[in-house]
């Protein structure tokens, strides 16, 4: 089974506005949603917004018999290329909030279990690629960048890193993509607001060739 993890409802309705659905339930406060798009069964769970959201909707999808996790949404772009409007699939994600290093000296991200504050995501080189740091906060200046760039990160969110997280410790493939809506800076609520349509419709018109991807590899 496919679950497909979105964290807000104007997120989930760029898929569910193409497909049909077919039942309809709630499970630990998740909306759940089994649906048919292009042929392709799968079950979305509207996870809502931060990490702990995030990973519990992940773990409900895993536990009730996923084996392909699709998570996408919108971001932040942190770089020159990750510009408003472009479409990104995650190829690793870092969680930036998570911070051992003056107890393990280990990079900022790195879980206590873990030699590296990366998780890995599934990518098949026809979407361009980048890294996704995610954090429980919505950034609106440029206080975080230093620590942004140290981890080479591309994009910010504040879900991706858990989905990634509880997807590679089950050992259950996840795809990931991310379209830009606002840019790093002090500007960044006011883009988010004016460009989430412009994302949203990014997104819905790269679905077929999500689905391509995650479902026929």
């Amino acid at each position: 089974m496919l679950a497909v993890i979105a964290a807000m409802q104007k997120e989930a309705d760029v898929l569910l506005s193409l497909s049909r659905t077919d039942r309809h339930a709630k499970c630990f406060g998740k909306e759940i949603c089994d649906c048919n798009y292009s042929g392709h069964d799968f079950r979305l769970i509207l996870s809502g917004v931060g990490k702990t959201n995030a990973a519990a909707a992940t773990m409900l999808a895993i536990a009730s018999g996923a084996d392909k996790v699709l998570n996408f949404g919108v971001a932040g772009g942190l770089t020159p290329q990750t510009k408003i409007g472009t479409f990104w699939q995650i190829s690793r994600a870092v969680q930036y909030d998570f911070d051992l290093s003056k107890i393990n000296g280990t990079q900022i991200g790195t879980l206590d279990e873990y030699q590296t504050p990366y998780f890995p995501l599934q990518t098949g080189g026809r979407f361009p690629t980048a890294t996704l740091a995610t954090a429980d906060s919505f950034a609106n200046g440029d206080d975080d960048m230093s620590l942004l760039k140290a981890l080479h990160a591309d994009i910010r969110d504040m879900e991706g890193a858990a989905v990634a997280h509880i997807s590679f410790a089950a050992g259950v493939p996840c795809y990931m993509f991310k379209s830009i809506s606002d840019n790093a800076g002090e500007e960044s609520v006011c883009e988010y607001r004016e460009n989430m349509q412009i994302a949203l419709s990014a997104l819905q018109k790269k679905m077929p060739a999500i689905f391509d991807e995650v479902c026929n590899g």
